[in-house]
C-alpha cells in the first residue's frame, strides 16, 4: 500500500471540499473493492476521503410511493429493513444475499453502484425499478448513471448521496452465484410496475441491461411460462472461466423465471 493522506469528514460539505481539493483523491465507502486495490498497490491516490462519519449519507425512508436509501447504508441494513421488505421485497432479498456477512456489514449501496462492477447485484435493481440516483451535484436516472464496465456518469468530485426507488407492484431477484465470491455470474431482477414489467440483468454482460422481449412477454402474462422459448443473444455476453457466453444466455432465461416464481 502506498502512502496517502487520510481524511474523515463529518459533513457532506466537508467531504465535497476534500475531494475537490485533493490532487488525486478517492472516496472510501465500504472499501470492499478499494481497500484490496490499495493493498495490491494497483492504485496510488493522494488522499483517501472516508465517508463513514457523515450522518446525512445514512438511513432508509419510505415516503409515499418511494423508498429512499442513503448512500452509506450497508447491504445488511437494506436486507434487514422491515420497511424495504414490505415495500420492495426483491430489493431486500438482493441486499441480504450479497457476498458474505462480512461484506454485507461493510459494503454500501453508494459504494457498490459507484464502482459499478459488471457482476454486482444492485445495478439490476436500480435499472429494473427505474431508480433515481442523487448526488452532490444533480440527480440521474439509473439508465443514465450506468455507462459501461466499471464506469458511471459520475464526475471525479461528485458524491452519491442517496438512491430513491419507486415502489413496484411486485419485485423479485434471483442469481446464479459464483461459489467463491458470491458475485452474480448472472442475476435477474424483475419488477412489475403500473407502467409495465421491467427486467434487468447483471453479471451476464459488460454492463447491466434490460431485456425488452422478456418485458413484452411478461406484460401479456406475468408467469414464468411466458418466457418459454425466449432467450437473449450470446454474442455480446461475457465469457470466462466461470461460464461461457452461451451458458450465460441460458441462465438469463432460467433466472428470470426463478425471479418470477420467487415473487409468487
Amino acid at each position: 500500500m502506498y502512502e496517502f493522506n487520510y481524511q474523515a469528514p463529518t459533513s457532506l460539505a466537508d467531504a465535497t471540499q476534500a475531494i475537490a481539493g485533493a490532487e488525486d483523491g478517492k472516496l472510501l465507502a465500504g472499501g470492499m473493492t478499494l481497500v484490496p486495490t490499495l493493498k495490491q498497490r494497483l492504485a496510488r491516490p493522494s488522499d483517501l476521503i472516508d465517508l463513514s462519519r457523515i450522518p446525512d449519507l445514512k438511513g432508509i425512508k419510505v415516503d409515499g410511493g418511494t423508498v429512499t436509501i442513503g448512500a452509506m447504508a450497508t447491504h445488511a441494513e437494506v436486507g434487514a429493513s422491515e420497511a424495504v421488505k414490505q415495500a420492495i421485497p426483491g430489493l431486500a432479498w438482493l441486499a441480504g444475499n450479497i457476498g458474505d456477512p462480512a461484506v454485507r456489514h461493510r459494503g454500501t449501496l453508494g459504494g457498490s453502484i459507484s464502482n459499478n462492477d459488471p457482476a454486482a447485484d444492485y445495478p439490476a435493481a436500480l435499472l429494473a425499478l427505474g431508480a433515481t440516483i442523487y448526488t452532490t451535484k444533480r440527480q440521474l436516472s439509473a439508465a443514465d448513471f450506468f455507462v459501461g464496465m466499471f464506469e458511471t456518469a459520475l464526475e471525479l468530485d461528485e458524491i452519491v448521496t442517496a438512491v430513491s426507488f419507486p415502489i413496484p407492484e411486485k419485485s423479485g431477484y434471483q442469481k446464479f452465484r459464483n461459489p467463491a465470491s458470491r458475485y452474480a455470474v448472472v442475476g435477474v431482477f424483475v419488477a412489475k410496475t403500473g407502467a409495465g414489467v421491467r427486467v434487468a440483468v447483471t453479471g451476464a454482460g459488460p454492463a447491466v441491461f434490460r431485456v425488452p422481449a422478456f418485458e413484452a412477454a411478461l406484460d401479456k402474462s406475468f408467469t414464468a411460462s411466458a418466457l418459454n422459448g425466449l432467450s437473449v443473444p450470446a454474442d455480446e455476453l461475457n465469457a470466462d472461466i466461470h461460464a461461457s457466453a452461451e451458458y450465460r444466455a441460458h441462465l438469463v432465461t432460467v433466472f428470470a423465471k426463478r425471479a418470477i416464481e420467487a415473487i409468487g
